[in-house]
């Protein structure tokens, strides 16, 4: 049971302020099953929430509990982790283990990570002031505009009182055009500026590597190109609000506000770990595995990264690690590794029952996708429940002779099953498609039986 915040504590932000029991709902609504990673997420989730509740000396203490997810291929991992940074809006990564090392050459540095974490903590940031300084630089766009439309004439100078009241009326009946409308086709000159300078890269042990110097700030103007093109005021409107949102955001400020949430609520989902687990031998490719691991190791324990918008403190970033283990086992990653995903959890394999339910359950359910998709040449289509149920066992049937890719077999056969209707719906518009079980069986039950061709096709 979750314990209520104090009175006087400051709020908390999103899906950081809900209780764990409302998170999983949360992610109920999203991904089917896996209830025990669900519970994990969530109260990893709240323990950020009180961690922020606690005196600076303590809170600095509380390191988050990472957690490994060990499940085969299709069964939500991704999904859970994604679903969850996304609600939360905080900096969420998914980056692939195996990257790090690749046979052949050299892969990309571990460190990388932080700072592709930190890259889109700065563009959440600067999403996020856009929105809330909008209506200034709307305001600012509108004076700009009405410049274009009533340029000051030669001889409307402070000494002409009558010309600069004539001038004034003037911008004002335009503005209340513009407010109304009335406008939008007309056609202004504006002057752009062509945004993009050069960038610096270098080479070094761990490859290519972004240098953290930006030349357009340190010499202002010298890469600056600006043309002036002709557009309607619709349009105008738009480049110009975006051009006076970016003279308002405080590049520091975004900086060290992004740094700030990339440290304290970042999450990096770490996929495929399996891939990289396992011991030296010496020889082949798996040489570089244990490597990798210990290139993981400071950075998931806790180090401080270089960037080009600052130094950032891995310490409290939350890691999430996922990957099937049905070679290697998590036993297999160094002692140290293992030592910092104390949490464990489980997923289960999907059952028939919980590929029906994917089926039309989550928001996103594909039945949902694919009645939208026709929906819109104008055909109509109704998934009857017992196509559900025979969609759903067609799948678990060639997940159990085949490869068992989970929840992804269904994309497949859905894509079969309706290759023939999508292709001609253009000229169905108007028609009711009912899809049931015997629809199912004489589209797909021929090549489910066959094994070899459904190997390679489904």
């Amino acid at each position: 049971m979750s314990v209520p915040a104090p009175a006087e504590a400051r709020p908390a932000v999103g899906i950081e302020a809900l209780t764990p029991r409302q998170i999983v709902a949360e992610l109920d609504r999203h991904v089917v099953g896996q209830r025990a990673a669900k519970r994990a997420l969530a109260i990893a989730l709240r323990n950020r929430w009180r961690r922020q509740r606690l005196p600076p000396e303590l809170a600095e203490e509380v390191v988050p509990k990472n957690i490994l997810m060990i499940g085969p291929t299709g069964v939500g991992k991704t999904e859970l982790a994604r679903r969850l940074a996304r609600l939360a809006r905080a900096p969420f990564l998914k980056v692939e283990a195996s990257k790090f090392t690749e046979v052949g050459y050299v892969g990309r540095d571990c460190e990388s990570m932080v700072r592709d974490l930190m890259e889109i903590g700065v563009a959440l940031v600067r999403e996020e002031l856009r929105a809330e300084l909008a209506p200034t630089a709307a305001a600012r766009a509108e004076e700009r505009l009405l410049a274009l439309l009533v340029p000051t004439a030669a001889g409307f100078g402070p000494a002409s009182t009558q010309g600069a009241e004539e001038l004034t009326s003037t911008r004002e009946k335009l503005r209340e055009k513009l407010h109304a409308g009335l406008l939008e086709e007309r056609e202004v000159e504006v002057e752009i500026e062509e945004s993009g300078g050069p960038s610096l890269e270098m080479v070094g042990p761990q490859g290519v590597e972004e240098v953290g110097i930006n030349i357009k700030e340190m010499i202002p103007g010298l890469f600056s190109r600006k043309r002036r093109q002709k557009l309607r005021i619709s349009e105008a409107r738009a480049v110009l609000e975006a051009e006076e949102a970016e003279k308002l955001i405080d590049r520091q400020k975004v900086a060290r506000e992004a740094r700030l949430r990339v440290e304290q609520t970042g999450l990096i989902f770490l996929d495929e770990l399996d891939k990289v687990a396992g011991r030296e031998r010496g020889q082949g490719p798996d040489v570089s595995r244990e490597g990798v691991q210990r290139d993981l190791l400071p950075i998931v324990e806790g180090t401080t990264v270089s960037t080009k918008h600052g130094p950032v403190r891995t310490d409290h970033i939350l890691f999430v690690a996922a990957g099937a283990f049905h070679v290697a086992r998590p036993s297999d990653l160094i002692p140290e590794l293992q030592g910092r995903f104390p949490i464990r959890v489980e997923l289960e394999a999907l059952s028939e029952e919980d590929l029906a339910r994917i089926l039309t359950e989550p928001e996103g359910a594909l039945s949902k996708q694919y009645t939208a998709l026709l929906g819109a040449e104008g055909l109509s289509v109704e998934f009857l429940p017992d196509a559900i149920e025979e969609i759903a066992r067609l799948a678990a049937e060639v997940n159990r002779t085949t490869e068992n890719i989970g929840a992804r077999r269904l994309a497949t056969l859905l894509e079969r099953l309706l290759e023939e209707v999508s292709f001609e719906a253009p000229g169905m518009a108007g028609v009711e498609l009912r899809i049931d079980a015997a629809f199912v069986r004489r589209e797909l039950g021929p090549l489910a039986e066959d094994q070899d061709l459904s190997r390679y096709v489904l």
